[in-house]
């Protein structure tokens, strides 16, 4: 439950979307979201350590509960590949894997106490004190761990279209694709056309994969803030509760479902990269 906002809502909410930050220097142009950065590095840990284990015990008889689990999910993953990919799937499955399972664990730390303390770290202006500031446990309410996660995604797919066609390949269809020709000057005359339309569906693909996880975690995380400035008190402990309760049960489907979509689309992409036109 949260504590009793001061200043308003408005106060409350913005205060809750400052990171905890760390300046590379004085004066320095680059910040670090050391909140965001922490949680994922722990999150991404956690999940490998997981599944190591689990892969470290398995027996080909009757599986544990925690093997049975781990199983169902990198079945419903490697399905969800050979229904879209056509190809070798040994890279692919890991990866969308590691891409479902990483997002669903940032994801649902939204489902953590909203005001948890910052464990000493200053806030991003640098002047509140330290027990006026709190952690941020949603990475992916923060857009930079989005547009990251979404440039690594976007590399792999290039360097998946880049393997499937050769370099050279790879850079003709960018110049004579989608419109063709058989007359060379037609041809010359297309190249900056299916040049730019190409980099606009590239370039589209991040934006939209960073974009969407962004979006509907960031806005969960208001409606959690919002939940909790407008039930502060102790007179409305009770429908406090109840509403975000409501909100978190129904949030866990967002959260599981911004996973799938991230994933699919990734894998999406990898295949489209890798056809031929």
């Amino acid at each position: 439950m949260a504590s009793e906002p001061q200043g308003g809502l408005t106060e409350y909410i913005q205060h809750h979307l400052h990171h905890n930050t760390v300046s590379l220097g004085d004066g320095a142009f680059m910040k670090i979201h050391l909140d965001s950065i922490v949680v994922a590095f722990v999150l991404g840990a956690l999940f490998c350590l997981w599944f190591w284990l689990k892969a470290r015990k398995a027996t080909s008889g009757v599986p544990s509960k925690g093997q049975a689990l781990v199983e169902l999910i990198v079945e419903f993953v490697d399905t969800q590949v050979k229904d879209t990919f056509h190809g070798d799937r040994r890279t692919v499955t890991p990866l969308a894997l590691s891409i479902f399972m990483w997002v669903a664990f940032l994801n649902a730390m939204d489902l953590l106490p909203l005001d948890a303390p910052s464990f000493g770290v200053k806030s991003v202006a640098g002047t509140e004190a330290m027990h006026h500031t709190f952690f941020r446990w949603v990475p992916t309410a923060d857009i930079n761990t989005t547009v990251g996660l979404a440039l690594a995604v976007f590399f792999i797919v290039i360097a998946h279209g880049m393997k499937a066609k050769g370099a050279l390949g790879f850079g003709k269809e960018l110049m004579t694709a989608p419109f063709h020709a058989e007359n060379p000057i037609v041809v010359a005359i297309l190249v900056p056309f299916n040049f730019l339309l190409n980099v606009v569906e590239y370039l589209s693909k991040p934006v939209s994969l960073a974009m969407r996880l962004f979006g509907n975690m960031y806005g969960g995380e208001l409606v959690f803030m919002l939940i909790a400035g407008l039930f502060a008190g102790w007179i409305s402990f009770l429908p406090g509760v109840i509403f975000n309760t409501a909100w978190a049960i129904f949030h866990i489907l967002i959260i599981l479902l911004q996973a799938f979509i991230f994933m699919m689309l990734t894998i999406v992409y990898i295949a489209t990269a890798r056809e031929h036109h």
